[in-house]
């Protein structure tokens, strides 16, 4: 869950970056972006950050402190909107505390993605609760989802966000942040 996450996240930098960078060169027909050391973060600092990530419990989900620090553009959603929040205004060096509570992290968990599916479609491997696994929708999207139940005849599987319904912690240390202009 933890790769997943982490996974989806730098998918979405990137994306975004790419998007980002797309915006500007729309506006010029030589484009230069020049990343230079921002103040404080706001709406389009591309920001690096350490964080490690718990639930109500206390138990850590996610860190990447010692690791490579998790780098996003600020205002573009790729982090939970009340995390975003949260850091607008922080300076690089700035450590901060925040709790997040589900509908401004992952949502609420919806009881319409829990289903029922027969178990012939499952791998014998993946006959065991708490399994992740992906699943490609009718448009060809992957979608995670996870083994939550194991009856006779049927899988129960759950297609909520694993996060969806928890209140979150972050505690998180803000590493770089860069403002990027048009040269």
């Amino acid at each position: 869950m933890k790769n997943l996450l982490s996974l989806f996240v730098l998918c979405g930098s990137v994306l975004g970056a790419l998007a980002f960078i797309t915006n500007l060169s729309s506006h010029s027909v030589n484009p230069t972006v020049k990343l230079s050391p921002g103040q404080m973060i706001q709406e389009g600092s591309l920001v690096s950050i350490e964080y490690a990530l718990t639930d109500e419990t206390g138990k850590v989900i996610e860190s990447n402190k010692d690791k490579e620090p998790l780098t996003y553009i600020h205002g573009a959603g790729q982090i939970v909107p009340g995390l975003e929040k949260a850091l607008t205004g922080l300076k690089v060096g700035d450590e901060k505390t925040v709790t997040v509570k589900p509908e401004e992290g992952y949502g609420a968990a919806n009881p319409e993605l829990v289903q029922e599916l027969p178990k012939e479609n499952f791998p014998p491997n993946a006959l065991k609760v708490d399994t992740m696994l992906m699943m490609k929708t009718s448009q060809g999207q992957a979608l995670p989802m996870r083994v939550k139940e194991i009856k006779e005849k049927t899988v129960v599987v759950d297609l909520n966000n694993p996060l969806a319904g928890k209140t979150l912690t972050f505690d998180v240390k803000v590493t770089d942040i860069k403002t990027a202009e048009r040269k």
